[in-house]
């Protein structure tokens, strides 16, 4: 018997934040969604979904996980302390104009961070195609076994709130589900995330080794990720999982969660230029600042084409940013 005819192409790429923030490998985990890296095709199947631990089945986090928490809150302390992970979201200090706005979506949209070399993932900027969601997005909380009730609630509220900012941002339908979800966002400590792998096959069947593997044995430096899987035109979403650490404090939590879910929806690499952005690894701003809004509106409006290239899109990304500086300031774009 003929195995089913393959429809759909996992992962696009693992993107994410690392060192002290955003580096992955942003999916190829899509920023494990800061690079990309392609997969094979997948057929059809329904994936299972994962048993989530409820309130009461709550288990205590391991010493390792404890570690790491004081860890990360020391990481926190520390940028705060250099006037890093600003939550002003930019101001008259970082002006930019439409050819800014042009040069950072060709370089964050139209790029790759990662490929895939062997069972590895290697980061290497390669140039890529315009990829974006056209289906809506369903999006689910899954929370390990060992993630506090009071700090679920947070998350939770968190994940809501932003989800509806991303939706009025991209004119995405985006929507929270508990059943036959797309877009996984994953609150996880160590030991929940190490012992995934089953619940991870289920949530994205198809996975390549590599990608696997960067997911269960993220390095202390690799804050959180993003894996996106695409269809088989290979230049829309099919599904999606980003990776947050359940052992961050809230400030850097949120961050991740800013982050790996803008990656998610396409913006997939990162530039040492942007800014103010979140697509940067130099943590100056820990949330989606109005720079970052204005790249995913530019990403999804509709003169915009999934599978353009760089030299279709420059063009038209030149007028559409000279249009949106000129409507939102109405000064020189």
């Amino acid at each position: 018997m003929r195995p089913p005819a393959p429809s759909r192409t996992p992962e696009t790429a693992m993107a994410g934040r690392g060192r002290y923030g955003r580096v992955i490998a942003p999916l190829a985990l899509l920023a494990l969604v800061a690079g990309c890296a392609e997969l094979p095709r997948l057929p059809v199947t329904a994936a299972a979904p994962p048993e989530i631990a409820a309130p009461e089945d709550i288990r205590e986090r391991s010493q390792e996980s404890v570690a790491l928490g004081v860890h990360y809150q020391r990481l926190e302390n520390d940028l705060l302390a250099q006037g890093l992970l600003r939550t002003d979201g930019g101001g008259i200090d970082t002006p930019f104009n439409a050819r800014d706005l042009t040069t950072n979506f060709l370089r964050i949209a139209l790029r790759d961070e990662y490929v895939t070399e062997g069972d590895g993932l290697v980061a290497r900027e390669t140039e890529s195609r315009l990829r974006r969601w056209k289906k809506p997005v369903r999006m689910q909380l899954i929370f390990g076994a060992t993630v506090a009730e009071e700090q679920r609630a947070r998350d939770t509220e968190d994940v809501t709130a932003f989800a509806a900012r991303l939706a009025e941002v991209t004119g995405l339908r985006i929507s929270q589900t508990d059943t036959r979800a797309n877009f996984h966002v994953l609150v996880l400590n160590e030991d929940d995330r190490r012992a995934f792998g089953p619940e991870l096959d289920a949530l994205m069947p198809g996975m390549t080794r590599a990608t696997k593997r960067a997911f269960l044995d993220l390095p202390k430096d690799q804050l959180c990720a993003v894996i996106g899987a695409l269809n088989a035109d290979g230049v829309t979403y099919d599904r999606a999982i980003a990776l947050i650490r359940g052992e961050h404090p809230p400030l850097m939590r949120l961050s991740c969660i800013h982050e790996e879910l803008a990656q998610g929806l396409g913006l997939a690499n990162d530039s040492p230029q942007a800014r103010p952005s979140i697509f940067n690894d130099d943590e100056e701003f820990a949330y989606l600042t109005r720079h970052d809004e204005l790249l995913l509106e530019m990403l999804y409006d509709p003169r915009l084409e999934p599978g353009m290239t760089v030299d279709d899109a420059a063009p038209l990304v030149r007028r559409i940013a000279e249009e949106i500086i000129a409507e939102t300031t109405g000064g020189p774009v």
